[in-house]
């Protein structure tokens, strides 16, 4: 089977969860026996082209634009033209597969001109993230999620959670739709090497303290201002003996003015940007991993923190119920309930031996639910489903 990937993120560009998830799945495509072409945007020094882990990477230059919707059409034009080229040059293919609205422009394009089915991969809805549709940018973006969802043959999301919010928000049918969840390889998740570890925890902590962490976007539906909320009772219950490390890039200026009003200034810590390497010694350093998400399709930190062997305690939106099961893999608190959270962070930090538990069930489950190789051979079978279907079909 020959597939052509449209993505707007792609290793070494990562902006969120698609340059991961795409990273990771077409090797494993790949390695089924099926040649895969990746468009994407060109970045850095990255070649225009390379053999990556046996997927055929094209990148292809993105003028800037005047703001960011021209320079998605800029991308789509790109995309649209290189594609065509490859399609003829390199074809015949028998599907092409969209990864969001970003590229559905062109990939809708070639599919009605090489009459070639298109299935689409929907990670996020701007009905989701907003928690409705408000203004003409969001008008904007819904549309086109609703024309992507429409000319796609299947739509796959990675949560049953998400399968609800598309059916709803893009107007697609039940049937339409496939649940395959993201994954991990949790060998690519490097152990720290021998280091200094009392040393380097002390840089965020005193020995005395836990270590609560949070890290990822400093958006506002990643919820950091609720764990800001539930640290003074954490702080108070634990005598003190806590540091709420708060870790990514970004607008931190209101958080870190909470973090003074609420009194907790002393036990926070805001790292800004932390290296791979860094990040990987400090979660073997760190208590508690917390995502008190209050939009989240899916949680692929929740996962990272299950191959870093660190306790996860996330809200229950979105799809984070379905990654992180209750009292078994780690601990599900209320969205957006500062008291909740605190309470989940508490059970966590006030019983080692839990802890752990959880710990060791969360690790076995990556592999039993989350495995890259079981996530290929269940989007290998869309596939053929859509392929089998489609050579039964005139295509006038």
């Amino acid at each position: 089977m020959k597939i052509l990937v449209l993505t707007w993120e792609f290793p070494p560009r990562i902006v969120g969860g698609i340059a991961r998830h795409v990273g990771e799945l077409y090797p494993e495509i790949a390695k089924l026996g099926h040649e895969v072409h990746l468009l994407t945007v060109e970045f850095g020094h990255a070649p225009l082209y390379e053999l990556v882990d046996g997927v055929h990477v094209h990148r292809v230059p993105v003028g800037c634009g005047h703001d960011f919707f021209h320079w998605v059409v800029n991308l789509n034009q790109s995309m649209g033209i290189h594609g065509g080229k490859l399609m003829m040059e390199e074809g015949p293919f028998d599907l092409i597969h969209a990864h969001d609205w970003l590229v559905g422009d062109a990939a809708i394009a070639l599919k009605h001109n090489f009459k070639v089915p298109l299935v689409a991969t929907v990670h996020a809805t701007e009905f989701g993230r907003y928690n409705g549709i408000y203004n003409d940018d969001h008008r904007y973006i819904s549309g086109k999620e609703k024309l992507l969802a429409y000319n796609a043959w299947r739509i796959i999301v990675c949560t049953n959670y998400m399968r609800q919010e598309v059916e709803r928000a893009l107007e697609s049918p039940w049937d339409k739709i496939d649940v395959i969840y993201n994954g991990i390889r949790p060998e690519k998740k490097r152990r720290a090497h021998e280091f200094d570890a009392w040393n380097f925890r002390r840089r965020f902590a005193e020995d005395r303290e836990k270590i609560v962490y949070y890290v990822g976007r400093m958006s506002y539906e990643k919820g950091v201002s609720v764990l800001l909320n539930a640290a003074p009772k954490v702080i108070w219950e634990m005598g003190g003996n806590v540091k709420i490390v708060i870790i990514g890039g970004g607008n931190t200026d209101p958080l870190k003015q909470q973090a003074w009003n609420l009194g907790i200034w002393d036990k926070c810590y805001f790292t800004g940007f932390m290296s791979d390497a860094d990040l990987d010694k400090f979660q073997t350093v760190a208590d508690c991993a917390v995502f008190p998400s209050l939009y989240e399709p899916f949680g692929i930190v929740a996962l990272e923190s299950f191959a870093a062997r660190v306790s996860v305690v996330v809200s229950d939106t979105g799809g984070l119920p379905e990654v992180v099961q209750h009292t078994k893999t780690g601990v599900v608190t209320q969205t957006n309930n500062p008291d909740s959270l605190a309470w989940g962070i508490l059970e966590v930090l006030k019983n080692p031996a839990y802890a752990q538990w959880l710990v060791d069930n969360a690790y076995k489950d990556l592999e039993r639910r989350f495995s890259w190789t079981k996530i290929a051979k269940q989007t290998e079978e869309v596939y053929q489903t859509v392929v089998q279907e489609r050579s039964q079909v005139h295509w006038a």
